[in-house]
Order: C-alpha cells, then structure tokens, then sequence
C-alpha cells in the first residue's frame, strides 16, 4: 500500500507493471516521492519509479522499493503509462508534464512532458540514475506523452504524445497529438535525436488525441488508437506506414461510432498471430459501458467486431486496460468500474475474462 510523499513514498500507481527475469515488478506512481513539486499550493511530489520484489517464503508480503522520485519538474513530473527494459536492463518511461521545456502545455503543470531513462547502479544497492531523453516543447512538437514506448531492432523508441503537434488546428492551442521516434545517440553519452513521424489534426487525418502509445507488426507499421476524431469524433483506429522518402504515411482503419459499437478508446491495441487488432473502447456499445473489439484485415480493407459489451453493475464498464490473451486465446484485462463493490458509485471495477 503506498503512503505518499508524506513518507517519501508514492502516491497515485499510474499505468501498469512489467516483470522482470526474476519475478520483480516495476511501475511509477503519478505522484508522491521527496521531489518538490506543488499543485494547487500543496507539495504533491514529482512521481516515482518503483519495484515491488516477491517474497522468499510463499504467502509474505512483497517488498517495495522507490528506485527514483524525481526531484523537480525539470527532470519529469507526474509520470504515467508502462515502462519497458532495453536488452540493458535500463528502464525507459514518459511523463505527462515536466522535462524542462514548454510553458503553455498546462496552467496546473510545469512543462510539456518527458521520456526518461532509469539506469541502475553499477553496484547493488546503489542509486539508479535517471537521463531526460527528450523535452517536449509543445507546438510544432509533441506536449504530453502517455508512455507505452516501444523500441525497434535498432534501439530508437518509438511513442505518443496526446498534445502538441499542430497548436493552432482543429484542437486549438493544446495540438491534436503526435506518433514520434527517439534515436539513440551514435557516441556514448551524446543526445538522442527526435523525429515526428506524424501530426495528427481531425481535418486531415480524421484523428486526433493518441493516448496509448504504438505497436509493430510483423511488417514494420504501427498501429494506435485516438481519443478523438473519427467520422463521429467517437475515435479511431490508426495505421502508419513508412515510406522509402522517410515519410509515414497515415490511415484511419475505424471511425467508432459510439451505440453501435463504442467510444473513446483509451487503450493500446495488441496483434494476435494472425494479425487481428484487439482493444478496448472506454464508452460505447449497446449499453453504453464500453466494449472489447477486433480488427481483422480482408485485403485492402480491415473488418470490426464489437466481440462484447460491458453492461455496468454486476457486469464491468468503462474499460481503459490493454488486453492480454492466454493460450487457448481467452481475452483478459480490468475495468474501472462495475462489479460489486457497493461503496463506490457506479461499481469499484472488475478484472474480466471473455472466451471465444
């Protein structure tokens, strides 16, 4: 259970944990730490990284350690989305806010967001060390990035941004969102070198507002999910395809359209073998709790099914989870609310299985 930065602890867990080779969790807390950053006149903490080891003996409690609070808003504030390890064991992950560039991405928050490195100490027991790979400046570049990052054969990161990219557009001052890649320095210790792969603005590109970050297929594109846009501004499903100029070429897979088959998807897609998208819609479906969907592709088009809808009390809602699958091809993952907790409105949220 987290105490807060009261303690020196985190405060707020945000996005979901990754395992390591020895049963070890990591994830990051939105808040709390020892850092000194303050909203609304009261010290909340920058955010932390964390890892939860496993206990020796089977039914002890696991054991927590805070293996970064950043200290102020330069080096990274309110980190959220999941972390992922290089071939390194150097943990990689994004915060919404901080990083020491941008001054107009939030009247709240400092700055326009992070991606981070956490390397760990070259003695046990010592300190990790944190780099701020890149500083988002909102604008023309990305403001807000959501973690999810993901990396190629080659080591450059690849990721989204919610903000930034066309201030001025269809989604005013705040941008319509960003896919980008970080390549990683060609010397030990140089800077790493950020590329736009695409600007999202719901004029030209029919999306906007990518929240869950991107995955590869077998063939080298990406796929995502955008909050808004869409042909009923319900969301989209996205595809980017690089092109030998060095250019993405963007694709919108799905337009949702809401009752019919859901809304405002919030998590990041994931492929099966075969191919086929699954994600999740937070609102939507015939109830209008969200449902699980897939994508398959038919050729030169790609075919929707809403597989379920969520009905609310005592069933789930409001689904912001990516899924997973087990080997029977069984779909797992958690909504936010729903189920039978009475002491929360609306339900305290269910962890789901849906069976073929």
């Amino acid at each position: 259970m987290f105490k807060g930065n009261a303690s020196g602890d985190g405060n707020t867990p945000a996005g979901s944990v990754i395992l390591d080779n020895s049963g070890n969790l990591y994830g990051t807390t939105g808040y709390g730490g020892t850092g000194n950053c303050v909203l609304l006149g009261t010290k909340v903490g920058c955010g932390t990284v964390y890892e939860l080891s496993p206990p020796a003996q089977k039914g002890g409690e696991w054991t927590e350690t805070v293996l970064y609070s950043f200290p102020t808003a330069r080096q990274g504030y309110l980190p959220n989305g999941n972390l992922v390890f290089d071939s390194a064991g150097n943990l990689y992950g994004a915060t919404m806010f901080g990083g020491g560039y941008g001054t107009t991405c939030d009247a709240f928050y400092q700055y326009c967001g992070a991606v981070f490195e956490l390397s760990p100490p070259k003695t046990k027991g010592g300190k990790w060390t944190e780099k701020v790979l890149h500083g988002f400046k909102g604008g023309t570049d990305g403001a807000n990035p959501n973690g999810g990052l993901i990396f190629d054969s080659k080591g450059t990161v690849y990721g989204t941004s919610s903000g930034g990219g066309n201030e001025g557009g269809e989604c005013g001052s705040g941008g319509c969102g960003t896919v980008f890649e970080l390549k990683p320095p060609t010397t030990k210790g140089g800077a790493w070198t950020e590329t736009m792969l695409y600007r999202f603005d719901p004029g030209t590109s029919g999306a906007a507002e990518p929240v869950a970050g991107v995955i590869f297929d077998r063939r080298g594109n990406l796929y995502g999910t955008t909050l808004g846009g869409g042909d009923s501004g319900w969301g989209t499903i996205f595809q980017l395809v690089p092109r030998s100029n060095g250019r993405w070429a963007e694709r919108v897979l799905y337009h949702f359209r809401d009752d019919k088959d859901g809304s405002h998807p919030r998590a990041g897609l994931v492929l099966d073998a075969k191919g086929d998208l699954y994600g999740t819609a937070t609102g939507g479906g015939s109830a209008g709790n969200g449902t699980l969907f897939r994508l398959q592709p038919a050729g030169e088009s790609w075919s929707f099914a809403a597989l379920y809808d969520f009905t609310a009390k005592p069933d789930g809602a409001y689904p912001v989870g990516t899924v997973i699958f087990d080997e029977a091809g069984n779909v797992y993952s958690t909504t936010q609310n729903g189920g039978t907790g009475q002491v929360c409105q609306g339900g305290c949220g269910t962890v789901f299985e849906v069976s073929p």
